[in-house]
């Protein structure tokens, strides 16, 4: 359940008002000190008819979901590092953090209405988009810290310390009525039935400060290994607006065209993984649909399903 919204100064929320009114109309940003998760926040708002375009960020989550049910949650003396996509959107204040430096991870949830020819990749599509934004230039290898990608909706940390996830997203869509006008006309070949399309809500968390690895398979990276001082809502500022550009972009283009930006950062590439359907094969990076390409005993398989989880066979 959402708390009240708090005016504080730092959160860049009319900067971000600013930069995406014109690109996306009736657009509102909320700050919350705490909620249970983003993510479930904006879902309900979007079916209870809330279906305007919305940031929804949290200083602290007390019951996020990720992928496949999984939990996690943050705020003070949070022992979780599961950093998977939660946030949602609101109406428009200005305000920080009580204390910008303490909060342990940026949490974010974008809703808004999209109609895109094709729905395949749209997790890794916006993965790409955040990767850049916190490190437009990839590092050649070394001891240089990189930001990687692992299918399907991962960010993770590769430095001289190893392989360690930096973040996740999740994203979910619900079915709206969404009366056409001059101001939204449908986009062509998208899959809209009567007037419906569905509202999108990407979530999104990043470990910022380094995390306690108690109780996990392997301890968390966080954004201040990779960019010392960095805080949330400098990061807030630099990933949304060009999510959002991307988001439209995806809506006429789908996944292809990021094909090989995603390829880049590819943290499975040529790697032996394991399926957790039990198959075990090498991964030959990801189709223009976004499926993951795994090379098996009984030849190349795509795999789609979000309920597959995939992991490298050294972790």
């Amino acid at each position: 359940m959402t708390a009240p919204a708090h005016d504080s100064q730092g959160w860049p929320t009319e900067a971000l008002r600013e930069a995406l009114s014109p690109l996306l109309p009736g657009f509102t940003v909320q700050v919350l000190p705490s909620i249970d998760s983003t993510n479930s926040e904006l879902m309900r708002r979007a079916r209870a008819g809330q279906c305007a375009p919305t940031l929804l960020v949290t200083e602290q989550q007390t019951a996020g979901r990720g992928r496949m049910g999984r939990t996690w949650h943050s705020g003070p003396d949070s022992t979780a590092g599961e950093a998977a996509g939660k946030a949602t959107a609101g109406a428009a204040v200005t305000g920080k953090a009580a204390n910008a430096s303490a909060i342990d991870s940026l949490m974010l949830s974008l809703g808004l209405p999209l109609a895109p020819k094709d729905w395949s990749g749209l997790s890794l599509a916006v993965g790409v988009s955040v990767a850049e934004s916190l490190q437009p230039m990839l590092p050649s290898g070394g001891q240089t810290a990189r930001l990687r990608l692992k299918w399907p909706n991962d960010l993770w940390l590769d430095d001289a310390a190893g392989e360690r996830k930096l973040g996740g997203i999740l994203v979910e869509t619900a079915s709206f009525v969404a009366p056409r006008g001059p101001s939204r006309p449908a986009s062509p070949g998208a899959a809209d039935t009567a007037g419906t399309t569905r509202y999108v809500v990407i979530g999104i968390g990043i470990n910022l400060l380094p995390r306690r690895a108690a109780g996990l398979s392997m301890p968390p990276g966080s954004l201040q290994e990779l960019e010392p001082g960095v805080q949330a809502p400098a990061a807030l500022l630099r990933i949304v607006p060009p999510l959002v550009t991307m988001l439209q972009s995806f809506e006429g283009y789908g996944f292809a065209p990021m094909q090989a930006r995603y390829a880049a950062r590819d943290l499975l590439q040529g790697r032996a993984v394991t399926l957790s359907d039990g198959r075990s094969g090498t991964a030959y990076g990801v189709a223009e649909d976004g499926a993951l390409l795994v090379q098996t005993a009984s030849g190349m398989q795509a795999i789609t399903s979000a309920d597959i989880s995939v992991r490298p066979v050294c972790e």
